[in-house]
């Protein structure tokens, strides 16, 4: 029996009043309506004025992520997205993507219970984890869950024993992106000559290989590094056609995008190659194509508020101390050498002066009693005082997914606030 993705309603049956009411019952909150996205400080003020006492948050725009899935629809038609849990598993955010037709990458048990939650059918979702407990492989068995990767016997012999009915992808190692930040090909993926073995181990133990997936790096940008790792996957499903297994007919591109402008010309440069290597198996239908986006629909939807805790002058430099650090929402940014986007939000200057506030060298540290713990160094910002904030900008990607509660500050603890923003406006 050959494994299909179910039938996902298109994103134009959608309207962004349910967007809204899916992720406002999660939160308990009313979605402010169609706030023109320049306005969107307005809101953090508002915010701010709101709060007993000063705290870091996060505002979650919905209307970001629905531009988001507009976009991804546009460029890769063909492609569904399984949105990487890793990323954000923010409740709100995971019920809106849900309510836009987006299906869920999970990589353990709680990843799959917390998207179970939200009513999604476990058909929806894949447990891309190559290697995995047999707590939660029987666990996945038990709900339902009957997608998953391998990439190893002693994997094949795991799932024979734990959940023999599930289908599965083969991992393959692929050329990674040179300008990718992460490579993944170390620690995952088949190498070529393991494919054969692998494919011919899965058919004696019974087991069904339904496709290939594979990944790139996270944050790739070199567009041409896709076609090969397709041709690489059509290796391997010509190699499943060499033994005269069963036709293979699925194909997971993996992660690693993000929604700058190169995402045009990597979708572009993935429909040629699907179509170059597997022309034959289309009648579009004959393959399903996923991937698993995580990067490309979180980033740029989340932004993170905190407040100036603390500050220190040392002649022309500034030192400023903010409620949350490297080891919260900065965790991964700070490692990662992502370019951090602040802008300062002067609640203790007049409106009038903001335009003749001096700029200073400055250094925004976080709230621990670690050195390590700095956010940012030498950027260039106007004189804060105690209790004015900082916003960063594009901050859902690894962030409340990765911080820890160290030194008694708490990322569970840093709430997170919607609205609705319209581009248009």
């Amino acid at each position: 029996m050959a494994f299909i993705l179910p039938s996902i309603p298109s994103l134009t049956t959608f309207s962004s009043l349910q967007v809204k009411l899916a992720a406002s019952q999660v939160k308990g909150e009313h979605v402010p309506t169609d706030i023109p996205r320049h306005q969107l400080t307005t809101l953090i003020r508002s915010i701010i004025n709101k709060q007993d006492e000063p705290q870091p948050f996060y505002v979650l725009d919905l209307g970001v992520l629905v531009s988001l899935m507009q976009k991804w629809n546009r460029c890769l038609p063909n492609v569904q997205p399984f949105f990487a849990v890793k990323c954000n598993p923010e409740p709100a955010f995971i019920a809106a993507l849900a309510t836009l037709g987006a299906s869920f990458d999970c990589a353990s048990k709680v990843e799959i219970e917390a998207i179970l939650s939200h009513g999604v059918s476990p058909s929806r979702i894949v447990y891309a984890n190559p290697c995995k407990g047999e707590n939660h492989l029987r666990h996945a068995a038990g709900v339902g869950v009957n997608l998953a990767t391998f990439d190893s016997m002693d994997e094949l012999n795991k799932i024979k024993r734990c959940h023999p009915k599930c289908s599965l992808l083969l991992r393959i190692a692929v050329p990674n992106d040179t300008s990718s930040w992460r490579s993944f090909g170390t620690k995952f993926g088949a190498l070529s000559e393991e494919v054969a073995p692998l494919l011919r181990h899965a058919h004696k133990l019974g087991l069904r290989v339904v496709g290939v997936s594979f990944h790139v790096g996270s944050k790739a940008s070199e567009s041409q590094v896709y076609r090969g790792a397709i041709a690489a996957a059509k290796a391997a499903f010509d190699v499943a056609d060499e033994l005269q297994l069963p036709k293979m007919h699925v194909l997971d591109i993996g992660g690693g995008f993000k929604a700058n402008p190169l995402f045009d010309e990597i979708a572009e440069t993935l429909n040629d190659a699907i179509k170059e290597h597997f022309g034959d198996h289309q009648s579009e239908s004959d393959l399903v194509v996923m991937a698993e986006p995580g990067r490309f629909f979180a980033e740029m939807a989340f932004t993170m508020v905190a407040n100036v805790m603390g500050k220190r002058v040392r002649g022309e430099k500034r030192e400023y101390w903010i409620t949350d650090g490297i080891y919260g929402s900065f965790n991964l940014p700070a490692f990662d050498k992502s370019c951090l986007t602040v802008s300062p939000l002067l609640l203790h200057t007049p409106d009038h002066d903001h335009h003749s506030v001096a700029i200073y060298s400055s250094t925004v540290f976080g709230p621990t009693c670690d050195s390590l713990d700095t956010v940012v160094a030498d950027c260039k910002l106007p004189e804060l005082k105690l209790n004015d904030y900082l916003v960063f900008h594009n901050m859902g990607a690894y962030t409340n997914s990765v911080g820890t509660n160290f030194n008694g500050f708490c990322i569970s603890a840093i709430p997170t606030y919607l609205t609705f923003t319209s581009a248009n406006n």
